[in-house]
């Protein structure tokens, strides 16, 4: 690909992300987030606005010390105020002292927030424009501008909108982005506009910056970028005020493998970043979402199955591989043999199609989950299944009885769970008592007590997560519940699956399948 095909990704996860709800990174949190984006290829990291927080001015001390390999670290800010001198602007001095080779500053495009917002006049606002960017440009900065509403401003009043570019360009902007700050635009205006602008100003180069508020936001940029724009601002995992910004993680693929347009340095890498952004924000990953979910490239219905197992293209729009993700096959009421014959194949264990056990492995996982059971979370509970009907599972305890009782106290004693559990375990008959958190808690402390000594490795497993799901809830306190616990030995992760009419008994089932799983493996 020829540079002038490239489009340059500018990523502001760090500043406009974290306007987002339930999204916040601390400083340091910033800095790994950026060696992540860097080594992805990013070509612009937006920092934050310097001075506005404490954790911004820790970010660009801490980034100024830092050697990037290939983004430039970019600061964001305003204009100048109205009727202040650019020189004497406090807030542009901040920029400046961020020591970034970028800074990018944003202005009004629209009449009705120049005259109702900043209450001042038009050449005023142009004046403020101009004057910033010349002023960033002789400080020796790239100078990206930032056209705040210009689309809403543009249809309002287009020669007011096209004025106010004009202005940067005069003040020496190096980039014109336009915003659909709002989200509320459709590609077809976002294509007509873009391309009357590039073609206005085609010595500068132009980006584009939307939000998602019509689900559009990825949408919009693309359309922009076919009229002409060569740098789409965004974030990981669309993060952003209200519904979110444009989504990097879906753009990038779609101009890498469905445009032709270089963006990154390897989108292989993309569900890696994807992946490690959420963590570090604490944020649940959304398995649904395009490219990088983990349901992107998952097939159910046993008639796709049997024919993704064919010829995979007949079902995935790319190989799940190019942006670093895996194809999933799903098992489930909806499943044909040809689901299980890929995860018994997955598996290692042996099963021919046709075969007696295949048509009653599948309907034993028909029945089950006529009662509750889901398998497509809990590959472990599935596995196991498919171990019994084939003779190749024998657990090696069996269970005499479990109690657990819980106690709350009238004098502020802390309440007390205790689980008991009486096991045999190769020929002799254990008994152990445990207090936990919580009945899970206890049981699971209790069930580990009395495998330890036959079975050390189980020290290494750990429980990560626990799900609860009513599955009837219209029969109230009656309902059945399904359980779902996930564990890992720190190295692989597995999920099994409890149903029933006692919460109690569901997370046993769960509990005591999931490491009945570990040591079949074992």
């Amino acid at each position: 690909m020829s540079d002038q095909e490239k489009v340059r990704i500018y990523d502001t996860t760090l500043r406009d992300g974290t306007q987002g709800e339930g999204f916040s990174l601390s400083g340091l949190d910033k800095i790994r987030i950026a060696k992540r984006l860097d080594a992805f290829g990013v070509d612009y990291i937006e920092g934050g606005w310097p001075g506005s927080n404490p954790k911004d001015i820790e970010f660009f001390k801490a980034a100024a010390q830092e050697t990037w390999q290939h983004a430039k670290i970019a600061a964001f800010g305003s204009t100048r105020r109205a009727d202040i001198s650019v020189e004497e602007d406090p807030q542009v001095q901040l920029l400046i002292d961020a020591q970034t080779p970028v800074i990018t500053i944003f202005g009004k495009s629209w009449e009705l927030q120049v005259t109702e917002v900043l209450r001042t006049s038009v050449e005023e606002n142009q004046a403020m424009i101009r004057d910033t960017c010349r002023h960033l440009k002789e400080a020796g900065r790239e100078v990206v501008y930032d056209a705040e509403h210009f689309f809403d401003g543009y249809k309002d009043g287009p020669d007011h909108a096209m004025a106010t570019l004009k202005a940067a360009v005069e003040g020496g902007a190096d980039w014109l982005v336009l915003c659909d700050t709002n989200g509320g635009c459709l590609p077809g205006e976002i294509a007509q506009i873009s391309r009357v602008v590039r073609e206005s100003f085609p010595e500068v180069a132009l980006g584009i910056h939307t939000h998602n508020d019509c689900e559009l936001g990825v949408a919009n940029a693309i359309a922009s970028v076919e009229a002409g724009a060569t740098q789409v601002q965004g974030t990981i995992n669309g993060y952003g005020e209200r519904t979110g910004n444009c989504n990097l993680t879906s753009v990038i693929p779609i101009l890498e493998l469905k445009m032709g347009r270089q963006a990154v340095t390897d989108v292989s890498k993309m569900r890696d970043l994807s992946f490690f952004v959420d963590d570090v924000s604490n944020n649940p990953h959304f398995a649904r979402a395009p490219f990088v979910g983990r349901t992107a490239f998952a097939h159910k219905g046993g008639m796709h199955v049997n024919a993704v197992q064919k010829l995979a293209r007949t079902y995935e729009h790319i190989r799940p591989e190019q942006v670093g993700n895996e194809q999933q096959i799903l098992v489930s009421e909806l499943s044909g043999q040809s689901n299980i014959l890929i995860k018994a194949q997955q598996m290692g264990l042996p099963l021919e199609k046709g075969s007696e056990e295949a048509k009653q492995i599948l309907g034993t996982i028909k029945e089950m989950e006529q009662v509750g059971y889901t398998f497509e979370a809990a590959g472990g509970s599935l596995e196991l299944l498919i171990r019994r009907q084939l003779g190749q599972w024998e657990r090696p305890w069996n269970l005499s009885e479990y109690h657990c009782s819980f106690r709350q106290y009238r004098n502020g004693h802390d309440p007390v769970c205790e689980a008991t559990v009486k096991l045999d375990v190769q020929g002799e008959s254990t008994h152990t008592v445990s207090e936990g958190r919580g009945v899970v808690n206890a049981l699971d402390s209790a069930l580990r007590k009395a495998l330890l000594p036959f079975f050390a490795e189980i020290q290494k497993v750990q429980l990560i997560d626990y799900k609860v799901r009513i599955i009837d809830g219209g029969n109230a306190t009656a309902a059945k519940t399904r359980v779902l616990i996930v564990q890992t030995d720190g190295e692989k992760t597995w999920g099994t699956v409890g149903v029933s009419d006692s919460i109690i008994e569901a997370s046993w089932i769960a509990l005591s399948d999931g490491i009945d799983l570990f040591l079949q493996r074992s």
